[in-house]
């Protein structure tokens, strides 16, 4: 019957139009990937299949299929938001469901954990204390305890010693004591300092200074808060005819040094060792000068900014200086990502129809690259949606029109008398 066949294609066009409003409502939200509405004519059949005269019974709706096209990435000046350019999905931790999303809004809760609106929490691969990534998959969350300072072992300088200096017109002074005067500057032809770090994290200032002995030979003292630290000299370093320096001169070790307060005092830090490594120091016939002076301790220092780079990595920075790595984002791919099942809040559940998730870190493989402080758009394309609601419409008035002329056909057949 007309009617039958014109109220399937009402249905229809009612389901159509339903899909194209819900991708129009949802053209702002983020993430949000659009729908369409998929239809197949209907045919009655019986067991010696459809007879070639079959005009059909209407249409009905066979799928609404979603679309998984990239949505456009604007950016936005939160660096925990992360838009996903290319395939994949974020895996999030929903109370111990895992779902899958696209949208990257990303804020910390109370605890420290990466989360969403929903709360949430955003998984990944989690790094170890040294900051290296580890292949365990967990919740990412940011370690907003202090970082551990770490005393310094080792000090690397790389200096010029002026070839055409000549010994001091006064000798060392000896060993210096807590509060006695610096060395006097007729003692000694250069000097050098910088900060070193004890155990407690505390800063304390260590000076070198450079006393000419003899051609191509020098001595080297070591004050740390202006007291002599090590032995007297800490070391004497030899030079070749060429300028370098004879390598097995140029490590100094500083044994025994006694952290001291600003009262003099030992301020509770272990008593510890370092090295002063001076390979890299020349003696050419050119003003003193410092090329490079580093050592490897910091003191203890907060959590002052997050990175996060396209592969993925979650990178701190801390106040003292150091940086390392807190985690790493992980991505998850479908062979079928149209089998995924909506689950609202634009997020997505796995199926049979979907396929196992391949989790893997942004930028390898099949997956694409994390873009920090920057968002993915829906990706309705409003235009297109606007014609295909008009084209709904018309398909509606048209399905309408074939009852209306059904009934007056109808009406006909009854009015003959």
């Amino acid at each position: 019957m007309p009617f039958n066949i014109a109220i399937s294609g009402i249905s229809a066009a009612t389901s159509d139009l339903r899909v194209i409003g819900n991708n129009i409502a949802n053209a702002g939200t983020i993430g949000f990937k659009s729908s369409r509405a998929e239809f197949a004519d209907v045919y009655a059949a019986s067991v010696f299949g459809t007879a070639s005269t079959a005009t059909g019974s209407g249409v009905h709706l066979t799928d609404v299929a979603q679309q998984f096209t990239q949505g456009n990435v604007s950016f936005t000046n939160n660096n925990l938001d992360l838009a996903i350019n290319g395939q994949g999905f974020f895996r999030m931790n929903d109370g111990g469901t895992i779902v899958y999303t696209r949208a990257g809004a990303f804020r910390t809760d109370r605890e420290g954990y990466l989360v969403n609106a929903q709360q949430q929490r955003l998984t990944g691969f989690l790094a170890n204390g040294n900051g290296e990534i580890t292949g365990q998959l967990g919740d990412l969350k940011l370690d907003l305890s202090n970082i551990e300072p770490k005393a310094t072992q080792r000090v690397d300088g790389a200096l010029n010693l002026d070839a055409t200096e000549v010994p001091p017109p006064l000798p060392w002074g000896g060993p210096f004591a807590f509060g006695d005067p610096p060395p006097d500057p007729a003692t000694y032809n250069s000097a050098t300092s910088l900060t070193i770090y004890d155990s407690l994290g505390n800063a304390h200032g260590l000076s070198l200074y450079f006393v000419k002995t003899a051609s191509n030979a020098w001595d080297v003292h070591a004050l740390v808060d202006g007291v002599t630290v090590g032995a007297t000299p800490a070391g004497s370093l030899s030079f070749q005819d060429d300028g370098s320096i004879d390598p097995t001169t140029a490590l100094l070790n500083i044994a025994g040094w006694t952290p001291l307060d600003s009262q003099g005092n030992a301020n509770g830090a272990a008593v510890q060792d370092f090295d002063i490594s001076l390979l890299e120091t020349t003696q050419f016939g050119s003003p003193f000068g410092v090329n490079a002076l580093s050592q490897d301790g910091y003191a203890t220092g907060q959590l002052a900014s997050v990175e996060i780079d396209g592969s993925g990595i979650i990178f701190g920075r801390y106040t003292n200086g150091q940086s390392k790595a807190l985690g790493q984002v992980a991505l998850a791919n479908f062979p079928n990502p149209g089998g995924l099942q909506p689950l609202g809040d634009t997020a997505w559940a796995e199926t049979y129809a979907s396929g196992q998730p391949l989790v893997g870190a942004p930028a390898s493989g099949r997956l694409g690259v994390v873009q920090s402080g920057a968002l993915e758009e829906s990706n309705v394309e409003l235009t297109k949606e606007m014609v295909k609601l008009i084209t709904a419409q018309r398909n509606f008035q048209a399905n309408a029109q074939t009852i209306r002329t059904a009934d007056a056909v109808t009406q006909t057949i009854i009015n003959i008398r």
